[in-house]
């Protein structure tokens, strides 16, 4: 099963567009926050599901939780913004949380970089599809999921 993941579009309508539109084939999308209304429209214009969570900037104009778990294609995976797990210096409290739910994938967003890391917990974080940190371009990121499977990511960076 393919899933897009994107974070940290605050706003950005445009970018929430240029998303859909670049990974028009994925099955279900995780937004890890910063903002939850794009992730209802990323929710309309995909015509699938959007799995959610609030982010910093979300506070306190939402309902959606801080963390959540969704099983996908024989995974668990550990969806979050990361600003409660300390990610902005290093992702070993979220890895934690991760094993501690029983999940094999964590999610995050907050830090506007994208982080791709192997190992018994696969740590991603699209980085922000509207105000990116580690380069000029915006991203995000699609997984392939296979059951058993180490996720095979694509790392999408948008043009101006």
């Amino acid at each position: 099963m393919k899933i897009g993941i994107v974070s940290d579009t605050h706003g950005n309508m445009g970018a929430v567009e240029a998303v859909a539109e670049a990974a028009s084939d994925v099955e279900i999308w995780l937004h890890a926050g910063d903002f939850v209304e794009d992730a209802r429209y990323l929710e309309e214009l995909s015509d699938t599901g959007v799995v959610k969570v609030a982010g910093n900037g979300d506070w306190p104009r939402t309902e959606a939780p801080l963390e959540t778990v969704v099983e996908i294609a024989g995974h668990k995976i550990f969806l979050t913004h990361g600003h409660t797990y300390g990610v902005n210096h290093g992702t070993v409290q979220l890895a934690e949380a991760a094993r501690a739910a029983g999940c094999d994938i964590a999610v995050y967003g907050h830090t506007h970089r994208v982080d791709y890391e192997e190992g018994e917990i696969c740590v991603l974080n699209p980085g922000s599809a509207s105000r990116p940190r580690d380069e000029m371009r915006s991203s995000f990121m699609t997984a392939e999921l296979l059951p058993g499977k180490a996720p095979q990511v694509k790392i999408y960076r948008m043009a101006d």
